[in-house]
């Protein structure tokens, strides 16, 4: 089979810094104080590896004496390495820094990962716009915690299709929660007072002649996810008939 021909392109870089500096030169060259080591896994030998534009090998022991060094450098976060210098478009697919420190620019993959964020958007934003209202209540109490008794209907959509269009998958993976209807529930006991969060941990019965300490909720962990499988448990199943009944 004949071997397809490799195509030579211009690539671009950019760091992957939140906000570039003007100018950033990145290592080119094996030193004390970059390491810069391609592992060889034919040999088992650690390889130093050096950029010298008038060479045909990355690799230090592969270059000859009239080595021509050059610096590195992105400007205003951006690198472009055109078709010509493929030495160093191989420098910097092995360099240690890409991926932490620069990536190549890939728009095809970059378009499709924006697609893939889009339609997971849209998705979300078609689930809230087509929720009724006790579900807009569910979703605004558990997983937004907002005071719901407050609101008007208008009010309630708008909190909830903003959310879905700002966190799509946290909101998708709510609403398929099996325990979000117990943790809205749970959450009726506390703002109905039947039940009170003290220090933040401790969940206490609020009731006519009981008044004692129901469960600890464990350190950053959510009170109404740990209240509704409690609930779920044999000795929470009459815990929750008990509640539901004063409700």
């Amino acid at each position: 089979m004949k071997k397809t021909k490799e195509a030579f392109v211009t690539k671009s870089y950019k760091l992957t810094r939140g906000k570039a500096p003007l100018s950033y030169t990145i290592p080119s060259r094996n030193s004390k104080r970059s390491s810069l080591l391609y592992f060889d896994q034919d040999t088992g030998e650690n390889k130093p590896m050096r950029y010298a534009r008038n060479q045909k090998s990355i690799f230090e022991d592969e270059q000859d004496g009239n080595v021509i060094l050059e610096p590195i450098v992105f400007e205003d976060g951006f690198l472009i390495v055109h078709k010509e210098n493929q030495i160093l478009q191989k420098f910097l697919a092995f360099h240690p820094g890409n991926g932490n420190v620069f990536v190549e620019i890939d728009k095809e993959k970059d378009a499709s990962i924006d697609v893939d964020t889009m339609d997971l958007t849209l998705e979300a934003m078609i689930a809230a716009k087509d929720m009724g209202i006790e579900m807009l209540e569910t979703i605004a109490r558990v997983v937004i915690g907002l005071n719901v008794e407050k609101m008007t209907s208008a009010e309630l959509k708008r909190d909830v299709r903003l959310f879905a269009g700002r966190y799509p998958e946290e909101f998708l993976e709510s609403i398929n929660d099996p325990l979000l209807a117990l943790q809205n529930k749970c959450a009726k006991f506390f703002s109905e007072g039947l039940l009170q969060l003290k220090n933040n941990k401790d969940v206490y019965y609020n009731l006519k002649g009981n008044k004692k300490k129901l469960l600890t909720v464990p350190y950053g962990e959510d009170p109404l996810f740990i209240l509704a499988s409690f609930l779920q448990s044999d000795e929470g199943i009459e815990v929750l008939r008990i509640l539901e009944d004063k409700l």
